[in-house]
């Protein structure tokens, strides 16, 4: 049994530990406020810009796109992975390098060697070079930063190379942000667009009210699905589908597709980054429930222990006196 004096260290200790963990729950769950405002400022936006352009791109028959060409051959595969910087997150980072790595093996089995990965955060980036990927670029300031300009240079430089068949397909893995209990991990096809609008806001299901991480909370989210979301949200009227097109159709286009491949980036990495912020305030208040935990199971080994040591003492102290 160990002495009073090391069941003392290491209550202190463990407090010391709880009071980091508690804080780093606040922070989490400030920065997570934070991500939730932004996502939702955009939701309307990119609800209507999708629509308008997929709406636009069926409707109108010679609306020829070679962003919408599916190639039957694939041979060459980028796919955009997003993680964090920063550990302490529960498996956020480790759920995302998983899937990674399921995707290259699963092209690989279909003959695809050509595959190149664009690591959003430390933690992927260092992994991809750590198992031989071809990686490309550095973008680990956008975990921490997101950024809409750096995010449209991505999504640029995949469209460019899509279009100049370098690239035949091009992937996003990241978690999709749906409550501070619940986030999804994620494989969406980048390119070429998927033209079905019955998917439009399919996506949009997040929960951008309730920041409570309780295990209570979780359990409500993930069994009531869409009953728990008090977030109304906004539904996209139907447009006209006979357009008059000014100033000419590529034009038009060529407007149109990059602007939706920009935010398709941009959502995914805003999706992530309070993906991340929930992930590790869930962590935290785990991490901070465990150390109550200890701190009870040691209290009260401490307290049976110096309550021992007292009667050890007064049985001295009586055995003493009788001999005298």
């Amino acid at each position: 049994m160990p002495s009073l004096k090391e069941i003392k260290t290491r209550i202190a200790s463990v407090q010391s530990t709880r009071k980091i963990t508690s804080a780093m729950k606040m922070v989490a769950s400030s920065k997570l406020h934070h991500a939730q405002t932004a996502i939702q400022n955009m939701l309307p936006y990119e609800n209507q810009l999708e629509h308008i352009l997929k709406a636009f791109l069926v409707s109108v028959p010679n609306a020829q796109s070679r962003y919408d060409e599916a190639r039957n051959d694939v041979r060459r595969v980028a796919l955009v992975v997003y993680s964090s910087n920063s550990s302490l997150c529960g498996g956020f980072n480790g759920n995302v390098i998983r899937l990674m790595q399921q995707a290259v093996e699963s092209y690989r089995s279909q003959g695809v060697t050509d595959i190149t990965i664009y690591p959003i955060g430390r933690k992927v980036a260092e992994k991809a070079r750590k198992l031989g990927y071809t990686v490309a670029g550095d973008y680990t300031e956008l975990a921490d930063k997101p950024n809409a300009r750096r995010c449209s240079e991505i999504a640029e430089e995949v469209a460019s190379k899509f279009v100049a068949f370098e690239y035949d397909k091009v992937e996003l893995i990241y978690h999709h942000f749906k409550s501070a209990g619940s986030q999804i991990l994620t494989r969406k096809v980048l390119l070429p667009i998927d033209l079905s609008t019955e998917s439009i806001g399919a996506d949009n299901d997040r929960d951008l009210t309730s920041s409570i991480a309780t295990a209570k909370a979780q359990e409500y989210l993930r069994k009531k699905g869409s009953e728990a979301r008090r977030h109304s949200q906004t539904n996209v009227k139907g447009l006209n589908d006979d357009f008059i097109v000014e100033p000419d159709m590529e034009s038009v286009l060529s407007v149109l597709i990059p602007k939706l491949l920009n935010l398709m980036v941009y959502t995914a990495l805003l999706d992530s980054t309070a993906s991340e912020h929930a992930a590790r305030m869930v962590a935290m208040q785990t991490a901070t429930d465990n150390a109550d935990e200890i701190l009870r199971a040691l209290s009260l080994q401490y307290n049976k222990g110096r309550q021992s040591a007292i009667t050890n003492e007064l049985l001295d102290i009586v055995g003493g006196s009788v001999n005298n």
